[in-house]
């Protein structure tokens, strides 16, 4: 076996067989292998004020560790309950009326296919194969759960605005738009060749890869993307994101007086007290959760906050069941189809993003390694990096070819297997296994894509903000030199600008020709200007590549040399005696 396939400190002889099934047997005809000796209590014991946590330590299992049959689907459901959240907001916001309009029956199938390629996909990072008769391999063999990028978001929402507006996607005769599949189509296909450029990155160096991508420029980038998607969450929570947030009256689009429209349930205008109202509840249920919450609960704090929020909706008669009832059993990929294409102004913003995710998948394969008692430096190290990566380039691939938008490594999972002490990848099957499960019965997915605008818009709120901070975090890591802050003013100056005023860039070009080359050719440029983190993470490249480093001395040192040249006048009697004052005296006359 190689030296970069070990998964523990020592290498085990390969197993037949017929071990596997005794293992299988004992596992499910036992006491020990159905639930062993886990003090169960610790996941699901509230963290009460005034109440004493006591001395709980719950035993800590490694990567191949045997566990209890019922412990690893108990923990594999907690990790898929933590990034579920994360996996159905994308499909939701991209093929609503934030996106490309697409019919509900169209919604509930890319929800419940997202779920199901997540789950399908997590198993190839975790599996970690290697490259016949090649140095390389594809995976990380560890608890590395896929999601769906939210870095696609605000790049998407750009491109279709830009579709219904070139006249790529139909739109009635008041100018509304209506569904384009066409649209998702040329999403797709786009985000299938720019995969490339993340499989190709995945064969360099980890070192290289951060010398050419450093912190510095994943650190803003990532936080205008979180700051980006901000933006339509807080539209949602207060109704909706559509053509309600926006409506005049006397404009005729009274059908959209209300939100989502005047043809819903409980309509209001948007802005109501009612919708503010279900977006805080579900606000402050996450923020109570991780107050109160037990373990296992800590870990989904959002997934339970949206529960929450769907519950007093559907009591308050917000929901319309009517997808629901018309929804199929059952779902899988391929039931429905779009057409592929490549979208040409859309080619550089996705390969930013591929970009990102690489940069991305550093610092979480970095951090799974840490919360898992592995090795974070060696060739055994990299070679994880290494697989990581190209598991997310191929995942993209095969993502868009199965009707999702690219995938990511997830890193909130970091935090379940922190504070559960699992490390065991059996978890992290279950995890896929029940992701694939919620996927294929379509009712759940239906019932996903009913809830409220404003119920999601709590919860996808906190979940965008969660990514800003993550960016922020990256740029803590960055020494505040005045190299550095101007890089990052430079850099976040024109990112925040395009991000608060997205349509400053939108009439710089004014050809009307026929030559399609060159006005997708502008499109191209207008897309990039107008996309906060792209233009933030171009610029900060160069400017990283082009200013030196600069040799500074520490604050402290400078100040310390100050205090020495500027010492503060005193009289005699307060703080010196007559020989001090002399000799002071005699080097104040050498210095002059």
């Amino acid at each position: 076996m190689a030296e970069a396939d070990i998964i523990e400190p020592t290498a085990h002889q390969k197993k037949g067989f017929a071990y596997y099934l005794r293992n299988i047997k004992r596992s499910v005809t036992t006491r020990e292998g159905l639930i062993g000796d886990y003090d169960y209590a610790f996941l699901f014991k509230p963290n009460l004020p005034f109440v004493g946590k006591g001395n709980i330590s719950s035993p800590f299992f490694g990567l191949n560790d045997k566990m209890p049959l019922f412990l690893a689907m108990l923990l594999g459901l907690q990790h898929s309950l933590a990034m579920l959240a994360g996996i159905i907001t994308p499909p939701i916001i991209l093929s609503g009326e934030g996106g490309a309009h697409l019919p509900q029956e169209l919604q509930q199938y890319l929800v419940s296919t997202s779920l199901i390629v997540c789950g399908l996909l997590t198993t190839i990072q975790i599996t970690r194969f290697h490259i016949y008769k090649t140095p390389y391999y594809l995976g990380t063999g560890l608890i590395s759960v896929v999601g769906t990028s939210f870095a696609i978001i605000p790049v998407a929402s750009g491109g279709f605005k830009q579709m219904y507006s070139n006249g790529f996607c139909p739109t009635d005769s008041s100018g509304n738009p209506l569904p384009c599949p066409r649209a998702y189509g040329a999403l797709l296909g786009t985000a299938a060749c720019c995969s490339l450029i993340e499989i190709l990155l995945s064969f360099l160096p980890p070192k290289v890869l951060q010398k050419i991508f450093p912190p510095i420029v994943t650190g803003p980038t990532v936080m205008l993307i979180g700051v980006s998607l901000i933006g339509s969450a807080f539209k949602d929570w207060a109704g909706g994101s559509g053509l309600c947030s926006s409506y005049v009256p006397d404009t005729g689009m009274d059908f959209y007086a209300k939100c989502p429209d005047i043809t819903a349930p409980h309509a209001l205008s948007w802005g109501s007290a009612e919708y503010i109202g279900l977006g805080f509840l579900v606000f402050l249920s996450i923020l109570l959760m991780e107050r109160f919450g037990s373990p296992i609960i800590k870990s989904c704090s959002v997934i339970m906050g949206l529960l929450i929020g769907c519950i007093v909706a559907a009591a308050c008669g917000y929901f319309d069941d009517s997808g629901i009832s018309s929804a199929p059993a059952a779902s899988f990929i391929w039931v429905h189809t779009f057409p592929l294409t490549v979208y040409g102004p859309l080619v550089l913003p996705i390969i930013m993003i591929y970009i990102i995710c690489a940069c991305e998948a550093v610092g979480d394969i970095t951090a799974t390694c840490d919360v898992s008692n592995i090795e974070v430096e060696g060739p055994i190290f990299e070679s994880r990096i290494q697989g990581g990566i190209l598991a997310d380039g191929c995942n993209g691939l095969l993502a868009s070819l199965m009707t999702i938008t690219p995938m990511s490594t997830f890193a909130q999972n970091n935090g379940v297997i922190a504070l559960t002490r699992c490390a065991s990848r059996k978890a992290g099957y279950f995890c896929a296994f029940f992701l694939v499960i919620m996927g294929i019965f379509a009712k759940f997915a239906a019932a996903i894509v009913a809830i409220p605008s404003a119920v999601l818009g709590g919860m996808t709120t906190f979940l965008f903000a969660a990514v800003a901070v993550s960016g922020l975090a990256i740029v803590h890591r960055i020494p505040m030199n005045r190299r550095n802050r101007f890089i990052l003013t430079a850099s976040l100056a024109v990112g925040y600008g395009a991000t608060l005023v997205p349509t400053w860039f939108s009439t710089v070009f004014t050809y009307q020709g026929d030559n399609h080359s060159l006005r997708g050719f502008y499109d191209a440029l207008v897309l990039v200007m107008e996309t906060g983190f792209a233009i933030t993470a171009l610029l900060a490249m160069v400017l990283n590549l082009t200013i030196g480093e600069e040799i500074e001395q520490d604050a402290r040192q400078l100040e310390g040399r100050v205090t020495q040249h500027h010492k503060p006048s005193v009289t005699p009697t307060e703080s010196h005696s007559g020989e001090e004052m002399d000799v002071e005296k005699g080097v104040a006359a050498k210095e002059s």
